[in-house]
């Protein structure tokens, strides 16, 4: 087999690809022959020691794959060798072969292609989670969704629609704007690159405001972080509720007077824990994401595709926050 691997501390520069023994698989595994493997931003954390799972070196990244069964542990029970299957494996997914837990393991529909299915889980199973679960969201709220056109804001997007919500769309570019509204967003809205400036921040917050007519949105999406989560809070409607999903521009700081003047919500979503402690609901939210995806409510959008020799380049054009919807990292 071959795997790209993280050899020491650093960027995505730094992974190697490295011919490997293909291993048996244990108790309760699976051996799977991997097809596609989901490009996240947790990817670049994990090879700087920056994640909250550290693998020991060396390792490969690319915690979601798609492909066929070529082994059966034993224990495991529900799977047979040529099922197709996804996975969240956590890291070892940039690899022509995976040995995974079969827990962690979930057969996909025969329509399904293996790329769409390695960026399934993760992006809409965390903003199903988060829309659902954490904000309870109801058709005809507002939702302003930051990021709108990455991973998980893409899913956020269609999730919202798909509930029933107005949608809005916050990007940095005119053609992430456009790309959001074919996605089905209602409203887009382009914010600086840079939002460190009290004034750039208060102008973000009253574009919002705009946008509802002056009452502000009922659930912010927030996957950026950083400068961009006071603004956001501030335009929350009365009872609105402000998700906490990541921080690519930083762990922000949140003035906590505006909890109270806004009767608001600040929700955290660890979608990665749900799973363990409910895996009941998360069961429950698979099917309903597979359901919304036969209806084609909702549809992986993957614009760019690399081999394995390439997953550096992959992990790059996410770093750089160039992605519109979704990389795959392909080994066929």
């Amino acid at each position: 087999m071959k795997a790209m691997l993280s050899t020491e501390v650093g960027g995505p520069e730094t992974l190697v690809l490295t011919d490997m023994p293909t291993p048996e698989p244990g108790k309760k595994q699976l051996l799977i022959k991997v097809h596609a493997a989901g490009v996240n931003f947790p990817d670049t954390l994990i090879i700087r020691d920056m994640y909250q799972v550290k693998p020991p070196r060396p390792f490969a990244p690319g915690g979601e794959i798609a492909g066929v069964v070529e082994a059966v542990g034993d224990g495991v029970t529900g799977f047979a060798v040529g099922d197709r299957v996804l996975g969240m494996t956590g890291f070892g997914g940039f690899a022509t072969h995976i040995l995974a837990d079969a827990n962690s393991a979930i057969k996909i529909p025969d329509n399904m292609p293996f790329d769409e299915a390695a960026c399934f889980v993760l992006t809409y199973g965390t903003s199903h989670h988060a829309l659902k679960d954490r904000a309870n969201i109801q058709a005809g709220e507002t939702l302003l969704v930051l990021g709108a056109a990455g991973g998980v804001g893409a899913a956020a997007i269609e999730l919202g629609k798909a509930a029933g919500a107005r949608v809005i769309a916050a990007v940095s570019s005119e053609d992430k704007a456009q790309f959001c509204r074919d996605l089905g967003a209602d409203e887009t809205l382009i914010y600086s690159r840079d939002m460190s400036d009290r004034a750039t921040q208060k102008d973000f917050s009253a574009q919002i405001k705009k946008l509802t007519g002056g009452d502000g949105v009922d659930v912010v999406y927030d996957a950026v972080g950083g400068d961009y989560a006071e603004p956001t809070v501030r335009a929350l409607a009365w009872k609105g509720r402000y998700l906490v999903v990541g921080f690519p521009a930083g762990i922000p700081k949140l003035p906590l007077n505006l909890t109270l003047l806004k009767g608001c919500q600040v929700v955290g979503v660890f979608w990665g824990a749900h799973t363990v402690r409910e895996p009941q609901s998360h069961a429950e939210n698979m099917r309903d994401l597979f359901r919304l995806y036969s209806e084609g409510k909702i549809k992986p959008r993957i614009s760019a595709r690399y081999p394995l020799a390439q997953a550096g380049d992959a992990l790059q054009l996410l770093q750089d926050r160039k992605v519109l919807g979704k990389v795959v990292v392909t080994t066929s």
